[in-house]
């Protein structure tokens, strides 16, 4: 297993982070990142298949959100906090912010229907 692709800090665009936060398991990644440091691929419990889990993984890296470092047979990910707060200042932890506001029956499903 090589290094996966991610890009440069200077190449971090605002669009593809914004896409990337913007789906709720996503973001509920990167919480767990913020308040945790790095960790294995396989430790979320995110309530979805593993092709789906590895696709939001896919997503936050290519957007420069997250680094997956190859470790034997483990992926780690971890937040690119600095990268992040140097290309857009104040930005992740405004997200982070109004992310904890929000209970967490609001990340869990994107899609779900709202009860009247």
């Amino acid at each position: 297993m090589g290094t996966p692709d991610q890009p440069a800090a200077e190449a971090i665009e605002l669009t593809a982070v914004m896409h990337a936060l913007s789906d709720s398991a996503r973001l509920a990644v990167v919480r767990e990142l913020a308040c945790g440091g790095e960790r294995p691929c396989g430790s979320f419990d995110l309530g979805v298949s593993k092709a789906t889990a590895s696709h939001h993984f896919r997503v936050l890296r290519e957007a420069g959100i997250t680094a997956t470092r190859v470790d034997g047979k483990r992926r780690l990910l971890s937040l690119r906090r600095d990268d992040l707060e140097a290309r857009f200042p104040g930005l992740l932890g405004a997200v982070l912010h109004a992310a904890a506001d929000q209970p967490p029956a609001a990340t869990a499903a994107p899609d779900a229907p709202v009860a009247a």
